[in-house]
């Protein structure tokens, strides 16, 4: 079963160093992208030197970093998904020394509102999905460590939010009235797709997580609204937010 995946009694086969060589030490900081748009943005606004790839059979992503206030940050576009923005995460740590990661995307509303017009900070997650387990004892949710420390940030920023629960799913065409109803019970607020295996991750080898997120569509009983993902997906001002964030940290 899932919950017996997580073993720190014996040790991994399979290393970074088998793959990159050496750890690499070049940027403390790094954001990670889920917008193509953003990605762009970034590109052509700023001066970015590529300083990594990461390898796959299908492809490589690269790494950049930019120079934002006499700051150094790194970033690069994640794959979606639990799994594959966790071992992105694991790899970036190994090819530019990382260690302090800010995470933003969009996210499903599942109380509109609490999340209209806000950013959402998350406190804890619920782990419906594969990695975290294998990174984390057994639990429903993980804690978001850096929550309250975010929200701080974002009080002197004087930006809009609110903290609560979310829920981390592996399949958003799974998202049944019965799953949503559960995860309201519970005081959840919005469901995405990358946080509670990010966390854990970070968790395991002592990595600095900050993530929020922007509510675009709205998850309901009644019906799914979609008219606000595009905006949510791409919206230039929470860039400029975790620019912000990075500088600070």
């Amino acid at each position: 079963m899932i919950i017996d995946c997580y073993d720190v009694e014996t040790d991994p086969i399979i290393h970074l160093r088998d793959f990159y060589g050496e750890q690499k030490h070049i940027v403390d900081t790094c954001m990670i992208l889920f917008s193509k748009e953003i990605y762009e943005h970034l590109l052509c606004t700023y001066k970015c030197e590529e300083i990594a790839q990461f390898n796959a059979c299908n492809g490589k992503i690269p790494i950049y970093k930019l120079l934002y206030k006499d700051t150094y940050i790194a970033f690069y576009l994640s794959m979606i998904g639990s799994a594959m923005a966790s071992t992105l995460c694991c790899e970036a740590n190994w090819l530019i020394g990382a260690t302090k990661f800010i995470m933003f995307g969009s996210c499903g509303s599942l109380n509109k509102g609490q999340t209209e017009g806000k950013f959402i900070i998350p406190t804890e997650s619920y782990r419906g999905e594969g990695c975290s387990y294998y990174f984390a004892k057994p639990k429903d949710y993980i804690q978001i460590k850096n929550s309250h420390k975010l929200a701080k940030l974002f009080g002197e920023m004087r930006v809009p939010y609110v903290l609560g629960k979310v829920w981390t799913t592996d399949s958003m065409i799974r998202e049944t009235v019965g799953l949503v109803a559960k995860r309201k019970a519970e005081g959840c607020i919005a469901v995405e797709m990358e946080l509670a295996g990010v966390q854990a991750v970070c968790d395991f080898y002592n990595f600095q997580l900050y993530n929020f997120l922007e509510s675009g569509d709205v998850v309901m009983a009644s019906g799914y609204e979609y008219e606000g993902l595009h905006n949510a997906n791409h919206n230039l001002g929470k860039l400029y937010i975790a620019l912000e964030i990075a500088k600070r940290i």
